[in-house]
């Protein structure tokens, strides 16, 4: 069974729960395929590549209002909901003149893929912070490519989750806004999913894949040191960094408020035409 997922902290409740056996107990054989975002997982699940993947709730978003079969089958990840102490958050090398989100206006600001839940949570960040958000340049770079393009110069600020956050730190950058914390109250960041035909041909498979996916969100909701541990199993994350790093919660429900949160913000930022049923992306 092929699972797509992105080689970042909050994906790391699914090689936990390999390792831990709790698909091997459904009995399923995981293979894990990593892409650069959840833009990216999409069509690969709607085209059969592979039976599940990962991706954030506005990527979902767009491609349902597009009228592709989408059905989540288990949360993913969220948002702690506490400033300055998120799993993710809006990056500035140390010397910038950028003091808050609201000095991103006419600036160039790095995401994973263009049009998902980063680029709209920054607008959120520039709104909140009293700044103009249509006047942002967003460019697509991989999580592991923006500490350096940062460092270059080659764009003003970057939107990274960890385990980058944790090396942006040590590496003096500063951040200017947990834009997570801005759009919503502890925001539904991400979660698996499958096509509607996957969930309806084989019901059963879908079934036991959310059964050890809810046993591999609760073992590391309880078992942070052990999340810590198994992100140097897929990331080229520094051993030392380890400990430093902010854990997203893993949550046992998608918030059906944060979904309509999304939905409203991807109508206002032009990435829909038009609101979709939501009811496809709550498992």
């Amino acid at each position: 069974m092929k699972v797509s997922v992105i080689p970042i902290l909050d994906v790391a409740p699914i090689y936990l729960g390999d390792q831990q056996g709790f698909f091997k107990e459904e009995g399923l054989k995981l293979e894990l395929v990593t892409a650069q975002g959840g833009a990216a997982i999409v069509p690969a699940v709607v085209s059969g590549q592979v039976d599940f993947g990962f991706s954030n709730f506005t990527s979902l978003i767009v491609a349902a209002s597009k009228g592709l079969p989408l059905k989540v089958v288990a949360p993913g990840a969220a948002s702690t909901g506490e400033q300055d102490k998120d799993f993710g958050g809006v990056v500035v090398k140390a010397d910038s003149p950028i003091k808050t989100a609201k000095d991103l206006a006419g600036k160039r600001v790095a995401v994973n893929t263009l049009n998902n839940i980063n680029d709209t949570t920054v607008r959120a960040s520039i709104r909140a912070a009293g700044g103009d958000a249509k006047n942002v340049s967003f460019t697509e770079l991989a999580f592991p490519d923006m500490l350096a393009a940062l460092d270059k110069g080659n764009v003003d600020a970057v939107q990274v989750v960890e385990p980058f956050l944790a090396t942006a730190k040590k590496n003096g950058d500063r951040v200017i806004a947990s834009n997570y914390v801005d759009t919503a109250p502890n925001l539904a960041i991400a979660g698996y999913f499958t096509s509607q035909q996957t969930a309806a041909a084989k019901a059963d498979l879908v079934k036991r894949f959310s059964a050890a996916m809810q046993k591999s969100l609760k073992y590391a909701t309880e078992n942070p040191d052990a999340v810590r541990k198994v992100l140097g199993t897929y990331t080229k994350i520094d051993p030392a960094l380890t400990e430093s790093l902010t854990l997203p919660t893993y949550p046992a429900e998608v918030d059906a408020a944060s979904l309509e949160t999304l939905s409203k913000l991807a109508l206002q930022d032009g990435l829909i035409d038009k609101a979709p049923d939501l009811a496809g992306l709550r498992p």
